[in-house]
């Protein structure tokens, strides 16, 4: 029986990307992501309930996530759900659920300080078909980062601001 565990998510950044390092290299990034649900109660009283994500993003794209947003940039967040467990010392279990990112894209103005945010480095993520921006070269959208499937696995992408353009990565 088949399956899916696929999660979106376009908030605002509660903190800056904190970026670090697993013993063998690969980079890490936790990013904090605000989503908020506006709806008028039964008295006519208009509330807004904010829900916080917590994103994890692995490799090259975490550290482009890490040099380009900062708190209040507005983000889309693409990827799994993931929950881990564990034992305190008195025994009691724990759960924790994460978003791993597949995809990352940065929405909005970048801040002031960091004029260059569209530039991103997006060397071999592959081709993005229509929508791509010749200027950054072959194969790059402006602000958009893909994660890289694992060697010989593929994956489908839509690109956020032309979803009529699919794209297939594969290693």
């Amino acid at each position: 029986m088949a399956s899916v565990n696929k999660c979106i998510l376009i908030g605002n950044l509660g903190a800056d990307p904190e970026l670090r390092y697993t013993p063998g290299g690969q980079a890490v990034c936790d990013l904090r992501l605000a989503t908020s649900d506006t709806f008028t109660t039964k008295a006519g009283e208009k509330r807004t309930v904010t829900e916080w994500h917590k994103v994890v993003v692995w490799g090259k794209q975490a550290e482009n996530c890490s040099k380009y947003l900062s708190k209040g940039r507005q983000t889309y967040v693409e990827g799994r759900i993931k929950t881990r467990t564990w034992e305190d010392r008195e025994g009691v279990k724990h759960y924790f659920t994460e978003i791993v990112a597949q995809v990352v894209q940065f929405l909005g103005a970048a801040p002031k300080k960091e004029e260059t945010a569209g530039n991103v480095d997006l060397a071999n993520q592959g081709d993005v078909g229509e929508g791509q921006d010749e200027s950054l070269g072959p194969g790059r959208q402006r602000g958009v980062v893909h994660a890289t499937p694992a060697p010989g696995a593929c994956g489908l992408y839509a690109p956020l601001l032309y979803p009529w353009t699919w794209r297939i990565a594969c290693n």
